[in-house]
């Protein structure tokens, strides 16, 4: 007696290759969808993607800067955007060492840059013949305010001591490291030439102060790291 017969044979045949190809779709659905996912965590160029999802909102440089009407030593980072890369937001805090008072003091720094050309000189440098933008600074105390106090009579601080609105130009050189460093892609040394609102305003109203008493030479270094 034939434990299968014919017809049984070819009907367990067909399950099988039914279940192998099935099998295989499957597995070639699993490999596919996990070389999507490996894909998008890396760059076109091969670099990871450190910065997907929630990591857009990590700076993609650094900054220190001297002077500027924004404090003594200012640290920070920000973000660069546009088709060239011609934009870029700054946050800063920066630190004010006693002077007049008795204490230290901390300011924050809102910035906008504006960056219009880049000439590359060569493989490894960069020149941006123009910087221009404005920023925000505020000094944290209690001695500053916004609104004018009520113990000094209408109109005599027509400024306000906290809020300063600043413009500024400037220019930038840029080197190039190497394109396989996984941390630092460049580092732009800059100045910047600003003044403020009320540096503005006093000039108008006094013939007599000249350039280097409204205008603020300040120095700074950017280190690019995506």
């Amino acid at each position: 007696m034939k434990l299968f017969t014919f017809k049984t044979k070819i009907t367990l045949l067909a399950v099988f290759v039914f279940l192998v190809n099935n099998t295989t779709v499957h597995a070639q659905k699993v490999v596919k969808d996990t070389v999507l996912i490996i894909t998008d965590s890396i760059k076109p160029n091969g670099e990871k993607n450190y910065r997907a999802g929630w990591g857009i909102l990590i700076p993609e440089y650094a900054k220190l800067q001297y002077a500027g009407s924004m404090g003594f030593l200012s640290l920070g980072g920000g973000w660069d955007y546009g088709k060239r890369k011609q934009w870029e937001t700054d946050l800063f805090m920066g630190f004010l060492p006693h002077y007049s008072t008795s204490k230290n003091k901390i300011t924050f720094t809102l910035k906008q840059n504006y960056i219009p050309w880049k000439l590359d000189v060569g493989s490894k440098f960069m020149i941006e013949p123009l910087t221009t933008g404005l920023y925000l600074n505020t000094i944290w105390g209690r001695d500053f305010w916004v609104k004018e106090l009520e113990k000094y009579p209408n109109s005599y601080y027509a400024f306000s001591s906290k809020i300063r609105i600043n413009v500024f130009v400037g220019q930038r050189i840029t080197y190039k490291f190497n394109e396989d460093r996984e941390i630092f892609k460049s580092a732009t040394f800059f100045y910047e030439v600003s003044t403020n609102d009320l540096y503005l305003l006093s000039a108008v109203n006094n013939s007599y102060l000249k350039p280097k008493d409204y205008l603020v030479l300040s120095l700074g270094l950017k280190v690019q790291m995506f």
